[in-house]
C-alpha cells in the first residue's frame, strides 16, 4: 500500500519545542537497527558487558518508517533528512539532553544512571565512519553510546528485552514531494553506493 509520506523536521531555534528531548530504550527500533549482530537485517545493540555500554544507530536518514493512524492522521510513514539528523544531535546536546532515557517511550519509566558519553553522525568527507557492524549505515546516520550504571535497565540489556536506541520529541510534519517508491529507490541507490 502507497501510504503518505512526511518528512519530520525541528526547529533550529533553541526556545522551540521542536526537537529530540528523549532516548528510549525499545525492543523494536522504528529504524530497524538494534544495537548489533542480527536477524532480518536488523542491528542489535553493541554490548560491552564489562564495561556496561551500549552503541548504536539512533537516527538513520532517508529511512521510512510506518505510523498508526491516530486521531489526527491517518496510516502514514516518515523520515528525516540527514540534515535534519544534525540539527536534532546539535540541538539535543546544546540542551543537555544526554541523561533523558526511557523504556519503551513511556514517560513513567524514566530512568536514572544512563546517560550519552558519546556521539558522531557519519560523513565520508570528514572521515567519520560507521561503527563495526553498521558498515551499511548511509551518510548522516547518529550513532550513541550510552553508559548503563542503572542494575534494572541494564539486566533488562543483557536479557535482550531492550535492543535498541529510539529518539523522542516533538516535529513538523513536511508533506514529501517524494513517493514512498522514490525513498525506496533513494535509500537503494545510497546503499549500491556503500557497497561500492
Amino acid at each position: 500500500m502507497d501510504y503518505p509520506l512526511f518528512e519530520l523536521q525541528i526547529s533550529d531555534e533553541e526556545d522551540s519545542a521542536l526537537e529530540v528531548n528523549y532516548v528510549a530504550l525499545v525492543n523494536q527500533p522504528a529504524i530497524e537497527k538494534n544495537f548489533l549482530a542480527f536477524n532480518e537485517q536488523r542491528h542489535e545493540f553493541s554490548i560491552d558487558s564489562e564495561r556496561r555500554i551500549i552503541s548504536g544507530a539512533a537516527m538513520i536518514p532517508d529511512t521510512a518508517m510506518f505510523r498508526k493512524a491516530d486521531k489526527d492522521m491517518p496510516d502514514h510513514k516518515v523520515y528525516f533528512s540527514k540534515e535534519t539528523i544534525e540539527q536534532i544531535a546539535q540541538k539535543f546536546f546544546l540542551k543537555g539532553f544526554n541523561q533523558n532515557f526511557n523504556i519503551m517511550h513511556n514517560p513513567e519509566l524514566k530512568t536514572e544512571g544512563v546517560f550519552v558519553f558519546e556521539s558522531f553522525i557519519t560523513d565520508s568527507e570528514r572521515g567519520i565512519l560507521p561503527m563495526k557492524g553498521f558498515e551499511d549505515s548511509p551518510e548522516g546516520t547518529w550513532f550513541l553510546s550510552a553508559k548503563v550504571m542503572n542494575d534494572e535497565v541494564w539486566d533488562k540489556v543483557k536479557s535482550g528485552d531492550v535492543k535498541g536506541f529510539s529518539v523522542e520529541g516533538l516535529f513538523k510534519y513536511k508533506k514529501s514531494k517524494m513517493t514512498e517508491e522514490e525513498a525506496f529507490e533513494k535509500i537503494k541507490s545510497i546503499l549500491n553506493e556503500i557497497n561500492e
